[in-house]
């Protein structure tokens, strides 16, 4: 069957593979949708339909069930095709060019440059990485980007902690950063006067004052002592931290196009240009000193400080701008990937880009929800700010590459999932990516051992474990459309589980290196087909495919 022949239909007419073997190989609601403009019963559109149905090779019945559904159930001719495509087009089969000619920014992790990733932020790589190979697989251009927090009050906490580290006082504060790698970091000081920079400063909340005032108190003293030296450690410290984190997304295989700094809006003055532009069409109000955004009259349940009464501006000022600049680079689409505490703000970032007049749909934000460790069936604890937290370069280490990249995107990114430490080691069937790759590697084993060059016939592979395999190869590349375009990773996740299950059954219920080797030719097109797409799709996951294990 043609299937451009259906490429311009309206979206609610679907061509779907069928759950339910028994009810063909595909199944389509047409007549149900197009009913009522027919003028007749979905069913009597049906049968119309069945019975105007050209003659194909493909196509071995045709039936309608229920109300009007009709189910296709394709020849043993198209089924051999599959296995022969998957052959031909290698590396290439399931690519294809949906979203050919359109461009797309998509931003994901963006952690605050304060300290090495953690396993939360983990999930957000490998679920943004993904995405991003999914919707290459299907013909978009993808730009990935960082963007790095380089400005504002968390750095300032950052520079503050690390330079009183490196002046060793017992007296540190509450608000501070800990953790053994501000320690590292205030060791690679040089040459810099210690001083005292609690002078003044109010009391701490382990001693009954207020720990916001106080970190305050001593950023400001810091910046006030050391004066040039000041930029020394901040430029010290954040410098070590993203170098730290561009390795560490390197090797865990997620690439990005852009890193962008947020201290670039400042420099470049489009932080200032942004506001005056929203003042300029009245979008902003002052109040109390403040310079408020008017983000209820877009939706936002509450209007937003962009300039504060001190003349700092917020963060959301910078949100603003940094989007601003997003949308004036002329991508198609724009995708954000945040964290779920995040969720608070969408609606005013999308205000703000209706305020300055683009349109909002084009930017899309995706949520990911945290990840929670789990060893010996017990819950990791974990606290940033104190520095108790497994990094994702610790647990890169403990359970590898490949299982941390398939176990983050085993479940929607929007729910809450447990990370299985131990499981994630296993080397049982219990284990989904070994599971996979253990299909890879029994397939290598037997094609080490086969020689294929006898002639196959496809029409010989007719038993039912073969019929299976078949079928579920014929659906991997709607899968990984489906999967790009709904950005759902686990689907193709759970399809290639699914495919290795139906492998494994396959090969302990049949014999590959056999008397008859028009069979065992026939045999070996079949899995080798196999191989090629568990590679291709563990390649779009970041997972490698190994020919041993």
């Amino acid at each position: 069957m043609d299937r451009s022949v259906l490429e311009s239909v309206p979206e609610n007419i679907r061509l779907d593979h069928s759950k339910d073997k028994t009810q063909g190989d595909f199944a389509s609601n047409i007549a149900m949708i197009l009913s009522k403009q027919a003028g007749c019963t979905p069913r009597e559109l049906a049968l119309m339909i069945v019975a105007n149905f050209p003659d194909s090779t493909e196509v071995e019945k045709i039936e309608i069930a229920g109300p009007g559904f009709i189910n296709f159930f394709m020849s043993q001719s198209s089924n051999s095709l599959v296995v022969k495509n998957i052959i031909k087009q290698g590396a290439n089969y399931g690519l294809s060019d949906v979203g050919a000619g359109q461009l797309v920014l998509l931003e994901f992790v963006s952690a605050n440059p304060t300290g090495p990733l953690h396993v939360g932020h983990g999930r957000g790589a490998a679920y943004g990485a993904t995405v991003a190979n999914l919707l290459r697989a299907i013909g978009y251009q993808v730009d990935n980007e960082y963007y790095v927090n380089d400005a504002g009050r968390q750095m300032d906490i950052l520079a503050t902690s690390v330079y009183l580290r490196y002046v060793e006082t017992d007296k540190f504060p509450d608000n501070g950063y800990q953790g053994d790698y501000i320690i590292d970091l205030a060791k690679k000081i040089n040459g810099i006067e210690k001083l005292d920079i609690f002078d003044g400063v109010c009391k701490d909340e382990k001693d009954g004052g207020n720990k916001e005032k106080h970190i305050d108190n001593l950023i400001t003293n810091c910046k006030k002592a050391l004066d040039d030296d000041y930029k020394t450690v901040f430029n010290l410290a954040i410098n070590n931290i993203l170098t730290s984190i561009k390795i560490d997304l390197k090797e865990f295989g997620v690439e990005y196009q852009q890193w962008f700094s947020e201290q670039s809006l400042i420099d470049s003055g489009l932080n200032n240009k942004t506001v005056k532009k929203l003042q300029d069409s009245n979008h902003i109000y002052e109040k109390e000193g403040a310079l408020w955004f008017k983000a209820t009259n877009f939706g936002d349940d509450l209007d937003r400080v962009v300039v504060r009464d001190n003349g700092m501006h917020t963060y959301f000022a910078s949100d603003i701008a940094y989007h601003l600049e997003k949308f004036e680079r002329g991508y198609d689409k724009i995708i954000n990937i945040w964290g779920a505490d995040h969720h608070g703000y969408i609606a005013r970032v999308r205000a703000s880009i209706n305020a300055l007049n683009y349109n909002s749909d084009k930017l899309e934000i995706l949520l990911v929800q945290f990840a929670n460790l789990f060893r010996n069936g017990k819950k990791v604890a974990m606290s940033t700010r104190s520095g108790s937290f497994v990094t994702l370069m610790e647990l890169r280490e403990e359970v590898g590459n490949d299982a941390a990249r398939f176990f983050y995107i085993m479940r929607k990114a929007d729910q809450h999932m447990d990370f299985d430490l131990d499981l994630a080691k296993s080397k049982t069937n219990e284990n989904p990516v070994f599971y996979i790759q253990y299909a890879h590697a029994r397939i290598c084993s037997v094609l080490a051992k086969a020689q294929d060059n006898q002639v196959s016939d496809l029409a010989l592979l007719n038993n039912k474990y073969e019929q299976v395999l078949i079928k579920q190869l014929s659906r991997y590349a709607d899968v990984v459309k489906n999967a790009a375009l709904n950005y759902e990773p686990h689907v193709l996740a759970y399809y290639l589980r699914d495919l290795a299950g139906d492998f494994h059954s396959y090969y302990n219920n049949s014999e590959f290196l056999i008397e008859n080797k028009t069979l065992q030719a026939s045999r070996l097109k079949l899995i080798i087909a196999t191989k090629q797409i568990i590679q291709n799709g563990l390649g779009l996951l970041g997972v490698s495919a190994p020919d041993k294990m």
